[in-house]
């Protein structure tokens, strides 16, 4: 992710932060939403954290990686939006220097990151549908951990080198936190946090779907001569997926579009969409508050892990041991 991103030869613009003369009750107004959303994605991500974490049922590699996209998303709602939000409320930056840099670094460490585990777990789905015996085999929760940790490690250095690295940097001007990044650096960035994930994981779902649609016609063939309410599990079963696989492809491209669609036509036209981009970035963070939502409570053993963290017997002795599946 490459926020706030101008070309190199542009610098830094004249600006200044306007004076603030509005009321208690419209910095109330302003901040409210932007704290029920940034508390929503911390709470959210925070109880698959805990559910993964906790029972050892759920100690597995599709769930780690979840684990993994709940950290990210996390992070996102700690630190990232409380501090975004509060720059465009303001419409000016009020943290200084080193925080510019580190809240640069920070933001795109983690939505990259939480891009990246949504492109491994289309693989991982598409591996355990297509080669399940192998998948099985070869695919166990270190294996996982190790990619995970490949992966985070792989956004710090790329997100580290793009920013600080490659002839680019960050700089605060008055009231505004740039980072200076050229047009070779920018499309870099649109293939690695985007395009590329994006793809693999339209085509990895196209084939899952299309995997699953011929187990599901396998499966009505060796059920000629059941019952018809059998017949009726597998059309609700092969929906029910068609619909699941949709609504991630449909969502992913949703939040993630529109902010490179306008770093494209800023970084090639110059045209002044800032007020367009800063939208389309918060509808990117959106995605962190989503993600547990579509990861999570599409599965039962989030809802049974969600009744016994609320009703506390998540403390009881031996409670990592409970059956949530």
């Amino acid at each position: 992710m490459n926020l706030t991103a101008v070309n190199q030869s542009d610098g830094c613009q004249e600006y200044f932060c306007p004076e603030r003369s509005v009321s208690l009750s419209v910095y109330v107004i302003q901040y409210e939403p932007a704290a029920a959303v940034a508390l929503l994605t911390v709470c959210g991500n925070l109880l698959v954290i805990i559910s993964v974490s906790h029972f050892k049922q759920l100690h597995t590699p599709a769930n780690i990686l979840i684990l993994s996209l709940a950290v990210s998303d996390l992070l996102v709602g700690v630190f990232v939006m409380p501090i975004y939000f509060s720059w465009v409320i303001e419409s000016c930056w009020i943290f200084g220097t080193v925080m510019c840099s580190f809240f640069k670094l920070v933001a795109c460490q983690v939505t990259s990151v939480s891009v990246h585990t949504v492109t491994l777990i289309a693989v991982d789905r598409f591996l355990a549908l297509s080669y399940p015996f192998v998948y099985s085999e070869k695919i166990s929760p270190t294996v996982i951990c190790i990619a995970t940790l490949c992966n985070w490690l792989f956004s710090l250095f790329y997100n580290f080198t793009l920013l600080f690295i490659s002839g680019n940097f960050t700089v605060v001007c008055p009231g505004e936190c740039v980072s200076i990044v050229d047009e070779v650096s920018s499309l870099i960035d649109l293939l690695v946090v985007f395009l590329v994930p994006c793809t693999l994981i339209i085509i990895l779902y196209t084939h899952v779907f299309v995997i699953a649609k011929k187990h599901v016609t396998a499966i009505r063939a060796l059920q000629v001569h059941n019952s018809t309410s059998k017949n009726r599990v597998s059309d609700k079963s092969e929906r029910k997926a068609a619909i699941l696989l949709g609504i991630l492809v449909f969502v992913f491209l949703l939040f993630l579009l529109p902010y490179y669609i306008c770093i494209l036509v800023i970084s090639y036209s110059n045209a002044d969409v800032f007020f367009v981009r800063d939208v389309a970035t918060i509808f990117f963070f959106l995605n962190s508050t989503i993600n547990p939502i579509i990861y999570a409570l599409f599965y039962p053993w989030f809802q049974k892990s969600l009744k016994l963290i609320f009703t506390f017997k998540v403390f009881n002795k031996d409670s990592s041991l409970m059956n949530v599946q």
